[in-house]
């Protein structure tokens, strides 16, 4: 059966419940859009921007690429402009070890008070 809403809790975390964990630091937050989509809308303040393609070189701290600003030891939200891609996102971060929460959409993490940043 395919996971739909991603995470691997058995209550779905909600985006009011991320923007909280992100705004106190212990929940990491990641746009999974492409680049033109920030560009046109802005992200979630202090997030960090990788596009679902590159996750798995980004997200793997044994990969040369690895994005520094991702603690592994801190679960991570999720999001893209409406939860698809965010789904598959937070799969692939389960993968890799992550504890992975699909919040949706840009639009959820807006509307849950999330700060933006252009």
């Amino acid at each position: 059966m395919f996971k739909i809403f991603g995470g691997n809790s058995a209550k779905r975390l909600t985006a009011t419940d991320a923007v909280a964990l992100v705004i106190s630091g212990e929940m990491t937050v990641i746009d999974c859009r492409e680049t033109a989509e920030l560009k046109a809308s802005g992200t979630a303040m202090g997030g960090v921007h990788i596009p679902l393609s590159l996750i798995m070189m980004k997200a793997d701290p044994k990969s040369p690429d690895f994005d520094k600003r991702i603690d592994p030891a801190k679960p991570i939200a999720i999001f893209c402009a409406s939860g698809g891609r965010s789904a598959m996102g937070a799969q692939a971060l389960e993968r890799l070890g992550y504890q992975a929460h699909n919040i949706g959409g840009f639009g959820d993490w807006v509307n849950a008070g999330g700060a933006v940043q252009r």
